[in-house]
């Protein structure tokens, strides 16, 4: 992988984090909170978490700049319980089993700007065993752009609008690994501003799902029905 920008111009390595990375990644995190505007936007992964991915129940792609760890993602197994995202999504309990979360992507301030997030989820993605998981879920706040833009850019899409993780608003995002969607062009989508909570949780309510983000003097979600292609 090739990092081009102001900061350097040399490769960058990736690799799948172990127990012995668990220090860095908690230093990595607070620097990277102790930078966000908005802390809400961010739910930190606990060395409870992060210890129950390194044990097996997922795993954590790392990039690094020589020996610094500079960026991480982490992609869960979660437990089966009821505040499962799947459930928000609409899955059946019985597919619950087949469902795993792209959860939380943490860059260094130094580093952000330069498409790493993006770069993460596309090694996640190529990584996830799609004989074992049909579904990738995950969650993003509200004016979280550069995770927003993320999300929808590897193909996940809105599925709910609701409080999350003692009562933050999150959107729930997610994609069906073994299925094509596709745009239902005999609906009319509907452009809802993303600070109109109220009209996309109705939006979605009645079928729609949230495929992509504009910017027209304000965010808008793009809503629109979808009809599945095998």
């Amino acid at each position: 992988m090739k990092e081009n920008n102001d900061i350097n111009s040399h490769e960058l390595i990736s690799r799948i984090l172990e127990q012995k990375d668990l220090q860095d990644m908690l230093t990595l995190q607070q620097v990277a909170i102790a930078h966000l505007d908005s802390k809400d936007v961010l739910q930190p992964t606990t060395v409870q978490e992060f210890e129950t991915i390194l044990s097996g129940n997922g795993f954590i792609i790392g990039l690094f700049d020589d020996q610094k760890l500079i960026a991480y993602r982490t992609t869960l197994v979660p437990p089966l319980d009821e505040e499962h995202l799947g459930l928000d999504a609409g899955l059946s309990k019985e597919t619950l089993e087949r469902v795993i979360y792209q959860d939380l992507s943490i860059v260094h301030p130094d580093y952000r700007g330069q498409g790493l997030q993006k770069q993460m989820g596309e090694l996640v993605m190529a990584r996830i065993n799609r004989t074992l998981y049909d579904y990738v879920c995950a969650t993003v706040a509200p004016y979280n752009i550069p995770s927003l833009k993320d999300k929808f850019a590897l193909g996940l899409q809105v599925f709910a609008l609701k409080e999350k993780y003692q009562s933050k608003l999150r959107y729930v995002f997610m994609k069906k690994l073994n299925e094509t969607l596709q745009i239902d062009t005999t609906e009319e989508g509907r452009l809802i501003p993303m600070d109109d909570t109220h009209t996309q949780q109705q939006t979605l309510n009645e079928g729609y799902v949230g495929v992509g983000m504009h910017y027209n003097n304000g965010w808008f979600v793009q809503y629109h029905k979808l009809q599945v292609t095998v």
